[in-house]
């Protein structure tokens, strides 16, 4: 792919309407494992719970999968936010994974990388993000329902509340890793 068509490609979905939430997924390159280690994870936690606290994003649900993650947030300045997710992110997990020496997932993350990103070394996520505006109630309450399943559906565990990383615990009312503004259903 040339540099005129990974831009084009990065930047072929946009945020029209702030007033609504939207459904986001963002995936790590080549699908590679990386939120399998905790400590990948929690950064991602680390993430979301700043945009809601420091950068006034709205998030009402997420789940944390291996490769990837999914997450219904609202923002006046979305677009702006979620790059820089996952560019803090990103840098992030990088340097907690050089720091304590997982050189395996570094290597991956070396290989990974588009040869086009000639001011970095490695690559975590994937190029882009698609933004799925929700319009209405039933829209939301599908996408949550989606959201959380995945984990059962991906057959990690039985239950949508014995996945750890995800907001279905607090729609349960039981102990979860970080708040999210719930949805009423």
């Amino acid at each position: 792919m040339t540099q005129e068509n990974w831009t084009m490609a990065r930047s072929r979905y946009r945020v029209y309407d702030s007033d609504y939430p939207h459904f986001i997924t963002s995936s790590v390159v080549q699908g590679y494992p990386v939120f399998s280690n905790p400590l990948a994870a929690q950064v991602v936690l680390e993430a979301l719970s700043f945009i809601q606290h420091e950068r006034a994003a709205t998030l009402y649900a997420y789940v944390i999968m291996e490769n990837h993650i999914h997450m219904i947030v609202q923002s006046n300045k979305l677009s702006q936010q979620i790059q820089a997710f996952k560019s803090w992110t990103a840098r992030d997990i990088i340097d907690r994974f050089s720091d304590n020496g997982h050189y395996f997932q570094l290597s991956k993350l070396n290989k990974a990388k588009n040869p086009s990103h000639i001011d970095s070394i490695h690559q975590l996520w994937q190029e882009g993000f698609h933004p799925v505006q929700i319009c209405g109630d039933k829209m939301m309450i599908r996408i949550i329902d989606y959201i959380h399943n995945n984990p059962v559906k991906r057959g990690f565990v039985d239950h949508p509340e014995d996945w750890r990383y995800s907001s279905v615990r607090n729609y349960l009312g039981m102990d979860s890793l970080i708040p999210v503004t719930l949805f009423e259903y």
